[in-house]
Order: C-alpha cells, then sequence, then structure tokens
C-alpha cells in the first residue's frame, strides 16, 4: 500500500517553510493503521529484538503497538520528569531550545537487544538521543523503525551502525 495516500501534509507548518507529515489520518483509519504496524513488523523481523522502545508521544502510538504485534515489550522514553522511578536522563537540541528525554534504569537490561520505534526520522536528534539511554543501560540497539522518514534532513547520519527502517520517505 502506498500510505503517502493516507498521510495528510500540512504546508508551513509549525513554522513557514516546513511541509508538516500529520500520521493522525493514518491513526484514525484501523485497517490503515494496522496495515502500516504490520509491513513494519515484517521490515523488522529478521532482527533479534527482545524490546521495542519509544520517545514520547508519537514513539508510543508506532512502538506500543509493533511491540505487540512482535510479542515483546514496549519501554516508553519521557520528557524529564515525567516517570515515577529511578531514571537516567540525556538531553538533546531541539529548533529553538533544548529538552530532556528519561527512561527507567530497570527498564532495559545488559544485552538485551533493542528497536527504537517512532513515528518519523528527521534530523536524528531524539532518536540519537533515545539510542543513548539505551547504550547507557547496556542495551543493544539493533534497529530504528519509522512510518516516515524525511531524507533531506539526513538523520541516517545521527545513527552510525543502526539498521534504519521507513516505511515511507518524503524529500521535502
Amino acid at each position: 500500500m502506498d500510505f503517502k495516500e493516507i498521510i495528510r501534509v500540512i504546508p508551513d507548518f509549525p513554522v513557514e517553510g516546513i511541509s508538516f507529515k500529520d500520521i493522525t489520518t493514518l491513526l484514525k483509519d484501523g485497517e490503515k493503521y494496522r496495515q502500516a504496524i504490520d509491513e513494519l513488523k515484517a521490515r523488522v523481523s529478521h532482527l533479534n529484538i527482545d524490546v521495542i522502545a519509544g520517545p514520547e508521544a508519537r514513539g508510543f502510538v508506532v512502538g506500543a503497538p509493533l511491540a505487540y504485534a512482535l510479542g515483546v515489550g514496549f519501554v516508553p522514553i519521557r520528557k524529564s520528569g515525567k516517570l515515577p522511578y529511578d531514571t537516567i536522563e540525556a538531553g538533546y537540541d531541539l529548533e529553538y531550545g533544548k529538552d530532556k528525554l528519561a527512561v527507567h534504569t530497570d527498564a532495559i537490561l545488559p544485552g538485551q537487544n533493542v528497536l527504537i520505534a517512532d513515528d518519523l526520522l528527521a534530523t536524528g536528534g531524539t532518536i540519537s538521543t533515545a539510542v543513548n539511554l539505551v547504550q547507557k543501560l547496556g542495551g543493544n540497539v539493533v534497529g530504528a523503525a519509522f512510518l516516515i522518514e524525511l531524507e533531506q534532513l539526513e538523520g541516517r547520519k545521527k545513527l552510525p551502525g543502526v539498521e534504519v527502517v521507513s516505511l515511507l520517505s518524503y524529500e521535502d
């Protein structure tokens, strides 16, 4: 299926010159949403995955159903201050500032194989931070899976040695 047919593109959002890829049109269509998760599952099933980690919040809507489909656990990576137990954190740069992501210290065991899942790979800042957190806990990042990749932003370059899987890509 060509998932581009269902992804809504909104020009000049959130700022002029950005072409926002809105996945809510995919998420609200149960059959197509299931097809997208099933397709991601097929593309990552060769990896030896113990657990999937997804960054807040859209990583949850990709990572959790993918974990369910693969029969593995899901680990939420949240913004700083949102998790109730002991955490480790890592900071990263945003277009207009800085932010931090956190994960529980017992969420990933040393030696576990982890797939990072999110809706979109753009510059790679969020995902490389997620990779950093997984590695700090002793996990092995075996891949990263996305619904969408914005190729011109070259986010893959921030993920050396990580197998990257995307359902669709955009040049703009």
